[in-house]
């Protein structure tokens, strides 16, 4: 029974009060080892693969069609890998592998972790405003970004893998697809979420470091883009189980 509540058993929905994506580029043989049979690295030139760090403001949250006053409002840190996957119709989804969920709030961790596999800890998140620059960061997790608000002109992160910001908006994030693989029984599980009005504009980050990410042990990641989004609503749809069938 906890099995299935795990699966995502109903549509949830939320407001997107800002959306902070970093994304960086690792070369593909480290990643590979990070993600599940089922699912393949979504590359760039066959170089690159991309882990994403996402710091996300959410409003009411809250299964959808619920009034509002059920939600949650919570700060999410979430570190995904850009992957896709060929589901049983033969259509390849682009989507996100989870690798670490962090909440500021405890009543959502423990949501969280009764109707997702996303293994939710909960953790300090500090926000502070400077007059050009935003600084968000936790004692706790040990991380920190600090982001230029200034918003014309932003050119791409030095050595970045992209030549321009058309490229990098490949792997904005977040992806329409999550996926969650339970190989003893070769299940996958597919969360589609939808979005309106998704433009994310680019962002210059003066200054970061991310515990967690180093602890993956990477040998140069390098930042290939930072993107926000801002006052966007969203859903995520009930979660899809199939089978995986590897191709012989």
């Amino acid at each position: 029974m906890l099995a299935t509540l795990k699966n995502h058993p109903f549509a949830v929905e939320a407001h997107f009060e800002s959306s902070i994506v970093l994304t960086f580029a690792v070369r593909k043989e480290e990643v590979q080892d990070l993600i599940p049979e089922c699912l393949q690295l979504d590359t760039f030139k066959d170089k690159w693969a991309f882990v994403a760090i996402a710091m996300v403001q959410t409003k009411n949250l809250r299964p959808k069609g619920m009034p509002e006053y059920f939600g949650n409002d919570f700060f999410l840190i979430g570190y995904r890998v850009f992957v896709r996957y060929i589901n049983s119709a033969g259509k390849i989804l682009r989507g996100l592998y989870i690798l670490k969920s962090e909440t500021n709030k405890r009543r959502m961790a423990f949501a969280g972790n009764i109707f997702t596999h996303y293994n939710y800890t909960t953790t300090d998140i500090s926000q502070i405003e400077h007059t050009k620059a935003k600084e968000i960061n936790s004692i706790k997790s040990n991380f920190k970004v600090i982001i230029d608000k200034e918003e014309d002109g932003v050119s791409l992160p030095i050595d970045s893998p992209f030549a321009n910001w058309k490229e990098a908006r490949r792997f904005a994030g977040p992806l329409p697809f999550t996926f969650t693989y339970n190989e003893k029984t070769k299940e996958i599980l597919i969360i589609q979420g939808v979005r309106k009005n998704w433009k994310p504009s680019p962002i210059r980050i003066i200054d970061y470091d991310f515990s967690f990410l180093n602890t993956l042990d990477f040998e140069n990641p390098i930042l290939a883009n930072a993107f926000i989004i801002k006052n966007i609503p969203y859903h995520w749809k009930k979660g899809k189980i199939e089978l995986w069938k590897q191709s012989e």
